[in-house]
């Protein structure tokens, strides 16, 4: 399966939960969005584990099953049509989880993630 992962998956996985090292492990491939690289950064930045932090970052990052997915123009339209349906459906999500919700569609992946708001995009695949 190709993962896209979301912030606290990353965070779960780094935190050995047996879920999270579960789907990790044995997924294909996985894919971690811009949207949660600054999520990831700006927290170490907050913390007290900076360093530590990011290299264990750097070193996921450099596996070579791992890749990252930056918006194009593709996905800015995907964005578009996400937020409208929400919007339509009363839904509404966090801005950056609608980035990472566009990503997923654009590149046909399962979104890795404990945030139930994903829920009201039934189109992306979802594990949870």
């Amino acid at each position: 399966m190709r993962l896209l992962l979301d912030t606290n998956r990353y965070r779960d996985f780094c935190a050995k939960d047996p879920v999270a090292l579960d789907r990790v492990q044995t997924a294909e491939r996985l894919f971690l969005p811009f949207v949660t690289l600054a999520e990831l950064r700006a927290g170490f930045l907050c913390g007290t584990k900076a360093r530590q932090n990011e290299r264990t970052l750097i070193h996921f990052l450099n596996s070579p099953r791992v890749s990252m997915l930056y918006a194009g123009e593709a996905t800015v339209h995907h964005f578009a049509h996400l937020y409208a349906q929400l919007r339509r459906q009363g839904t509404p999500i966090p801005t950056h989880d609608i980035w990472i919700a566009a990503l997923a569609v654009e590149h046909d992946l399962a979104v890795f993630s404990r945030d139930q708001h994903f829920d009201h995009l039934p189109q992306i695949p979802r594990l949870k």
